[in-house]
């Protein structure tokens, strides 16, 4: 099996020796895979070369001609560089779209050869942007040909199926999960150091609407960890709000840890909903606020006022009304997240992943690959 993964600080920190516990949820599974038993391999394993200027050159060029066709490129240039390990494999995973993108359409011309299971992370809003019916054709008759499409929300699943009608490949909705001993509470003697936490890169990240709130609540202090790329709501900040770009993940679970309430505002979109983060805060035992999208008000066994609060995307009242209640109430807060907990326990570990996600990829790489 092929791991195939868009290279990134992230993905770099996850794969070191010094990585934090936990911080490898990123590469989607590849240690539990592995260690089920199954040959496994990626394209960022030690030692193995960044694509070559060949490939950068042949990239360069594929992107440039999809615009002009009013195409949606990605990193050709990762896909092109690890072709020949990859199509030593059985099955590719690839595991988000900026490389599942470029692996589907080189898989169209056959110049990637094994079965591709696709992690689609946004792929409803990029199909979106396709302009002109040959950039469409295009996109569809290569989707056609993957063998599996993984969602981690219901929406995305719904608005794929949509598009690729009932001949495509199977669809399957899997709820993301979370390594709920890396994130179990902390010390319960550990003081709330801040009202009000916010983590995330997501360009989704509604960083906007919690800038809003903050003007609101002057009294009420706020720490956001963003990047560069989503935090220019923020470049104009109100003073109670505190801002760390690309910090380390170590930081971002402290920074977690830290809050007397997780506020995750995430405009309306078919892929997330804050998902990731709002699995750590819960796993944390942490009392979240989040907004309802499509991507996780179906199959996250999510209640409002039972195990979180869920608001309407953009809707600035509804988000006041439920963190202020939750700050205001800290016994009802703190059994919030004894429930939390125990739905991420119960339901949405990290092994229930990875074991449905095991069992696709062997499904894909077919019966003749696996011994007994």
């Amino acid at each position: 099996m092929f791991f195939l993964y868009r290279d990134s600080a992230l993905r770099r920190e996850a794969l070191s020796p010094e990585a934090a516990s936990g911080a490898r949820y990123s590469l989607y599974g590849l240690d539990d895979v592995r260690a089920s038993g199954l040959s496994v391999s990626h394209n960022l394993e030690p030692g193995a070369r960044r694509p070559g200027a060949g490939a950068r050159a042949a990239a360069s060029t594929l992107n440039q001609v999809l615009r002009v066709t009013g195409g949606y490129g990605g990193d050709f240039a990762t896909v092109l560089g690890s072709r020949e390990r990859l199509n030593d494999a059985d099955v590719v995973f690839s595991t988000v779209d900026t490389v599942g993108i470029p692996a589907a359409l080189l898989a169209r011309a056959g110049l990637v050869r094994p079965p591709i299971v696709y992690a689609a992370i946004g792929l409803p809003e990029r199909v979106e942007q396709l302009r002109g019916p040959l950039a469409r054709r295009l996109y569809l008759r290569a989707f056609h040909g993957l063998h599996t499409i993984v969602a981690y929300g219901n929406g995305e699943v719904d608005a794929l199926r949509a598009w690729l009608g009932s001949v495509g490949p199977e669809i399957v909705f899997v709820p993301f999960g979370v390594d709920t001993e890396a994130f179990a509470p902390g010390d319960p003697a550990r003081p709330p150091e801040v009202d009000v936490v916010t983590v995330g890169a997501d360009p989704r990240r509604d960083l906007g609407l919690l800038a809003r709130l903050a003007r609101r609540r002057e009294d009420w202090s706020f720490r956001v960890v963003a990047s560069k790329d989503n935090a220019r709501p923020l470049t104009r900040r109100p003073r109670n709000v505190e801002v760390e770009l690309d910090v380390p993940f170590a930081v971002a679970r402290d920074r977690l840890e830290s809050a007397r309430v997780v506020v995750l505002p995430v405009q309306e979109n078919s892929y997330s909903g804050a998902t990731t983060v709002l699995l750590q805060a819960m796993s944390l035992g942490k009392p979240v606020v989040v907004s309802r999208t499509a991507a996780i008000s179906r199959g996250y066994h999510l209640e409002d006022g039972l195990n979180c609060r869920l608001v309407p995307p953009g809707d600035l009242d509804a988000l006041d009304h439920a963190v202020a209640g939750l700050l205001a109430d800290r016994e009802n807060a703190a059994a919030l997240g004894e429930r939390a907990r125990r739905t991420v326990v119960e339901r949405l570990g990290w092994e229930r992943y990875t074991c449905t996600l095991a069992e696709l990829l062997v499904a894909a790489a077919g019966p003749s690959t696996v011994r007994a």
